[in-house]
C-alpha cells in the first residue's frame, strides 16, 4: 500500500497523521538489516504478547523503538535545517496544510 508523502520526503500520510519517513541518507544495506531487526523486534511482541509475558513484551517493545530511531522514524530527527517534527501530528495543523488539502480525498 502507497501512502502520500510530502513533498520533502519528511512524512507519509495515514488517514491525515503525518508519520516520519525512513532516513534517506541510510545505506541499502543498512536500512535492510534495521529493517530486518524491526519486523523481528514486532514479531516478538505478538509472541510475547500470545505468551501474556508482560517482561517479553516490554523487552521486545524496547527493542522495536531501537530500531525505529536507528532507521530515523523516531527520535532526533534526520534532517539538519531546523524544520520542527510533526511525527504523529494531524497534517491539517501542520505547515504541510495546504499540500494536505490539494489532495484527492482518502480513505
Amino acid at each position: 500500500m502507497r501512502y502520500p508523502v510530502t513533498p520533502d520526503g519528511r512524512y507519509f500520510v495515514v488517514r491525515g497523521r503525518l508519520w516520519r519517513c525512513t532516513n534517506p541518507g541510510l545505506s541499502q544495506d543498512e536500512r535492510g538489516k534495521l529493517t530486518r531487526e524491526l519486523m523481528q523486534a514486532r514479531a516478538a511482541v505478538g509472541r510475547a504478547k500470545r505468551a501474556e509475558d508482560e517482561d517479553g513484551v516490554r523487552l521486545a517493545r524496547a527493542a522495536v523503538n531501537r530500531a525505529k530511531v536507528a532507521l530515523g522514524e523516531r527520535g532526533a530527527v534526520w534532517w539538519t535545517d531546523g524544520a520542527p517534527d510533526y511525527n504523529r501530528h494531524l497534517a491539517r495543523n501542520t505547515s504541510y496544510r495546504a499540500w494536505f488539502a490539494s489532495l484527492p480525498a482518502q480513505e
